[in-house]
This record gives C-alpha cells, structure tokens and sequence, in this order.
C-alpha cells in the first residue's frame, strides 16, 4: 500500500479519529445524548479515521486521486 495520507491530514485524523469515538461509545452506552444510531456511526467513523492515520493509506483517497503525503 502507498501511503497518501501525511501533513495535517494525518494529525487531524489522529486527533480527530479518538474524539469521535470517545464521543460515540458514550453516545452509545447513553451519557451523552445523541442515541444509538449517531453513536455507532461517530465510533465507526472515529476508529476508521484513526485507522487510516496510522497507517497513512485512505482508500477513498485512493479512489479519487488524493495524496497528501510530502513528496
């Protein structure tokens, strides 16, 4: 796998990607409002995000050609 996630990129979705699913495992289990359904989709989303930092490879970015690894 080429790596095409890199920069800021990559640091937000390191940051980003555990906030979301912090947020949506309470969702989940019920200490933040939001339900169910908004808290399995931010802690999917969260871990994917997450994911794709630390390995530096998006297959989205990927399909459409993105790469925001330095050159």
């Amino acid at each position: 796998m080429e790596q095409n996630v890199g920069g800021v990129d990559r640091t937000a979705r390191l940051i980003g990607g555990p906030l979301a699913a912090v947020v949506g495992a309470l969702a989940l289990v019920g200490t933040v409002p939001g339900g169910t359904a908004l808290g399995a989709g931010l802690l999917a989303v969260g871990l994917v995000l997450f994911g794709t930092g630390i390995t530096q490879f998006c297959l989205l970015h990927r399909l459409l050609g993105i790469n925001t690894c330095p050159r």
